[in-house]
This record gives C-alpha cells, sequence and structure tokens, in this order.
C-alpha cells in the first residue's frame, strides 16, 4: 500500500518550513514542492537591507534545488506553475501541462505587492521587490542610478531607503500617511523615527501620493499635491502585500483577505491546508517570518497525524534601520486603550495599555530596544 503524499505549492519561507518540519517527525511520507520560479532557498527579508550588509543576489542564495532536495529527501519540481486543483480528484493541474495528485495538499503560495494605480508615462518600469528574482533585476537596475524614489514608507520602504541612503544614495519616500510605519507607531515615535532616518539622508514626502508619473530623457518625473514635482533615476514600490487566493478561490476554497483557515491551518476543504503569507488565521494575516515559524511546526505535527491547534505567543517584529534601530508589537485594533510615550536618551519607548492597565503592544526605537525582551513576556499572546 502506498504512503499517503504531500504536495506543497511554494517554495519561499513558508513551504520549505513546513517540509523541515514534516520531515523531522516523518523520515519516510513523500513530499513534492512545487515552485514556480527556481525553487532554491534564501532569506527574503536579508533583501531590504543587503546593500548595507554587502549581500549580491548570489550570495543571499543559501541553497540550490538540488540541495535542497537532497537535504530534505523530497521531491523539488522548479518552474512549475499550479494553475488549477481539482478537489474531488484530489490534483492539481499546472500551465505547462499535467498533473499530480495529492493525498494533503499545503498552499505556500505567498503574497504579490500592490501596484497602485498611477497613470502616466513609465509606471510599467516601477520596481518591486517580492523575491530573489526581482531583487537581481533591482540591483541590476541600481547601477549608475543616483536618485531613487519609494513609494510607501511602510516597513519595508522604510528598510530599503534606509539601506540606499547609506550607501550614499538620494532617496524621496512618499505616502499618504501623516508618518512613516503609520500602522505601527504612535504619532510621537513616528517622528522620531522620522527625524533618525531623515538625518541619514532620507527624504519623505508624507501626507501626500503620486498623482502622476512621466518619463523624459531616462528620467522618472514624480508629479504630486497638485504640480509639485520630484525628478528620480528610478521607482521602487512599496506599498504592501496583497495574499494570494485566486488559486484556491477558483477550486471552490473559502477566501477572504486571505484564504481562510481554522486553527489547524485547514482550509474549508478537508485535506488541503494554507500557511505563511497567503493564509488569514482567525482573521488574521500576518506576513512576518514568527508566524510562519509557528504555523510550519503546528500544521507539520498535524500532517504527522498529530493534530495541533495553532498558537501565537507575543510575536515583536525588528525592523531593519540602522539609522533607527526599531522593534515593534502592534497592539489588537479591538483592544480599546491608549499609548503612553516616553522619550529617553537616544531613544524612545511606546506602550499600549488596554482600559484595565494591561499591556497591549510596544513600539522600542533607539536604545529602548534593549526591553524588547522584558515588554514582551508582559504581552498576551496573538492567539491563546
Amino acid at each position: 500500500m502506498n504512503q499517503p503524499s504531500v504536495v506543497v505549492v511554494g517554495s519561499g519561507l513558508a513551504g520549505y518550513t513546513v517540509v523541515r518540519e514534516l520531515r523531522k517527525l516523518d523520515a519516510a511520507v513523500p513530499i513534492t514542492l512545487l515552485s514556480a520560479d527556481h525553487g532554491s532557498f534564501y532569506s527574503k527579508p536579508m533583501l531590504s537591507n543587503a546593500l548595507a550588509t554587502g549581500k549580491t543576489p548570489d550570495s543571499i542564495l543559501s541553497a540550490g534545488t538540488m540541495q535542497m532536495s537532497g537535504q530534505l529527501d523530497i521531491t523539488v519540481r522548479p518552474y512549475t506553475s499550479v494553475n488549477a486543483i481539482d478537489v474531488a480528484a484530489g490534483s492539481v493541474s499546472f500551465e505547462e501541462g499535467g498533473q499530480l495528485t495529492y493525498d494533503r495538499l499545503v498552499l505556500a503560495l505567498g503574497a504579490d505587492p500592490i501596484r497602485l494605480p498611477i497613470p502616466g508615462e513609465g509606471v510599467d518600469e516601477i520596481l518591486s521587490v517580492n523575491n530573489l528574482d526581482d531583487y537581481r533585476k533591482f540591483r541590476e537596475a541600481l547601477e549608475s542610478k543616483r536618485h531613487i524614489a519609494i513609494l510607501g514608507a511602510g516597513l519595508i520602504g522604510c528598510e530599503f531607503a534606509n539601506d540606499l541612503a547609506a550607501k550614499g544614495y538620494q532617496v524621496s519616500v512618499f505616502d499618504l500617511s501623516p508618518q512613516p510605519l503609520g500602522r505601527l507607531l504612535p504619532p510621537e515615535a513616528g517622528r522620531f523615527f522620522r527625524d533618525k532616518l531623515t538625518a541619514a539622508g532620507v527624504n519623505f514626502l508624507l501626507g501626500t501620493t503620486v498623482e502622476r508619473v512621466s518619463k523624459e530623457n531616462g528620467y522618472y518625473q514624480l508629479f504630486y499635491e497638485g504640480g509639485k514635482v520630484v525628478q528620480a533615476d528610478m521607482i521602487l514600490s512599496a506599498v504592501g502585500l496583497r495574499p494570494r487566493t485566486r488559486l484556491a478561490a477558483v477550486a471552490g476554497i473559502q477566501v477572504n483577505r486571505g484564504i481562510a483557515v481554522n486553527r489547524y491551518l485547514q482550509t474549508s476543504i478537508q485535506n488541503i491546508y494554507a500557511l505563511g503569507d497567503c493564509a488569514e488565521v482567525e482573521g488574521k494575516v500576518l506576513p512576518f517570518i514568527l508566524p510562519i515559524a509557528h504555523a510550519g511546526r503546528a500544521l507539520a505535527a498535524t500532517i504527522a497525524g498529530n493534530p495541533t491547534l495553532l498558537h501565537y505567543p507575543a510575536m515583536p517584529v525588528m525592523v531593519k534601520t540602522p539609522a533607527c534601530p526599531t522593534v515593534v508589537s502592534p497592539p489588537d485594533p479591538a483592544v480599546q486603550g491608549e499609548w503612553e510615550v516616553v522619550a529617553i536618551e537616544n531613544g524612545m519607548k511606546a506602550l499600549y495599555h488596554d482600559e484595565a492597565g494591561n499591556l497591549h503592544g510596544f513600539a522600542l526605537l533607539g536604545t529602548a530596544t534593549v526591553e524588547r525582551n522584558t515588554l514582551a513576556s508582559r504581552l498576551p499572546p496573538v492567539l491563546a
């Protein structure tokens, strides 16, 4: 009798994490990992600070496809794009032709960069960095460039801005929010963060948005505020990610903001699971590293025959901006409370307390980041 097979769609951190954890628990189960790209393994978070750390696209790569296949004793199929799931037949089909059956299917599809609907010439040349291939194009395009415009002052936009400024590039960052890291920091902390990155060479254009782009003589003109203009050599978009849900939705799997899963990472179809940036767990879409690690371990145990509820502890996020070291643990939006902000020498500490005085979130900047572990131990779990 053949052993039930596991098929994983996606070769990012989520896909490889669940495979690694499953292989620790079951040395024999047949596993096939399907990758739309080269299928090699690398640390995606390294992309936004690789310039300052001296990393090239090649040096970011940790292990090639053959190496991952051998290490984990799995079949890796690179450049294999899944275009349909047949839930009744228990199979996936490929754009390149052919299909593959599964007993259990894991969707680790990731997310796509959000693109702003900006009119004008040259908008199709706006770059986004969502994987190593994107980053390779970004680095190649940087050659001989001087002024980089970034759309988005969120976590990734600020990390790229800091990285570019540290290497001497002129950087202009646009965002509709009145402050950088608008979803993560209270206003006082946002101003502190802005001032530190401004001192490092980042020019923030906040409370505004790019209305139109034109391209003349190889330069991009970014128009904003009814006629003001910034000229740049390159434009990088970093306005957020949208979970990849279309494959699941077409197959009849329940989708909300992400692919809806329960605490066992199970979708609305019994033998299909999802984790990582594409998944929504009890209304939460958490596109960070620690949630993937916890989800990968829990799902591997479930697939191995030990149904395991996913638990999320408090998971602070480090923002890789050396000009202003920052650690954030945002409060749940449903929790009513207020921020208490304290300035300290070369730093700032912001604590979010509920109406009963319980700590539910924090933001630590500069020298205050040393309190990360102490404060994290006081936070309630994200999923108990």
